[in-house]
């Protein structure tokens, strides 16, 4: 025992091996700490919905084209956005433009995330729509749409966008 105590102490502590000693002890608990097999991807991503103006009165029979640009916060090549929407007041059918007919409360799948939706009323009361777009995440963007009768009848000539849960909308600028 006496003969290992003295080869450790004659061994002479030189700068180098000090550093060297730490630097190779640094080394080696870095690398057992910092390694995890979990992969950290985010897929889901807030979002918001420009929205184009659009004509504020409407008469039976008439048509409103909605323009809308889905705006996510960040990009994931799989994220799917579905669009719903529901009629409060009023009556009238809303259509994707080059797609479906949309019922109340059905879900139907965007397959871009610029899209225009026909809006026809069907009746010559005020309308007032609310409609939901939903990434298979859960976020959700809402907003109620309401059109005032063109004919004199059904309101006070002015439009009101009223947004169901905070966020920005913003027109798209030309």
């Amino acid at each position: 025992m006496k003969t290992i105590l003295n080869r450790i102490g004659a061994v002479r502590v030189t700068p180098a091996r000090f550093f060297g000693f730490w630097a190779i002890l640094f080394a080696l608990v870095f690398s057992l700490c910092s390694c995890s097999d979990d992969l950290d991807v985010q897929q889901s991503y807030p979002f918001t919905v420009d929205v184009m103006p659009y004509a504020d009165k409407i008469a039976n029979g008439e048509t409103v084209e909605l323009r809308m640009t889905i705006v996510p916060e960040g990009n994931y090549s799989n994220t799917l956005y579905t669009i719903r929407y529901f009629q409060y007041e009023g009556k009238g059918a809303l259509k994707l433009v080059d797609g479906p007919t949309l019922v109340n409360n059905d879900r139907v799948l965007l397959e871009s995330k610029e899209f225009r939706l026909n809006y026809t009323a069907k009746s010559a009361d005020s309308q007032e729509i609310y409609i939901c777009i939903e990434d298979n995440y859960g976020t959700r963007w809402e907003q109620t749409f309401e059109f005032n009768n063109s004919d004199g009848d059904g309101g006070s000539g002015s439009l009101v966008v009223t947004p169901i849960n905070p966020g920005t909308i913003t027109p798209i600028n030309y």
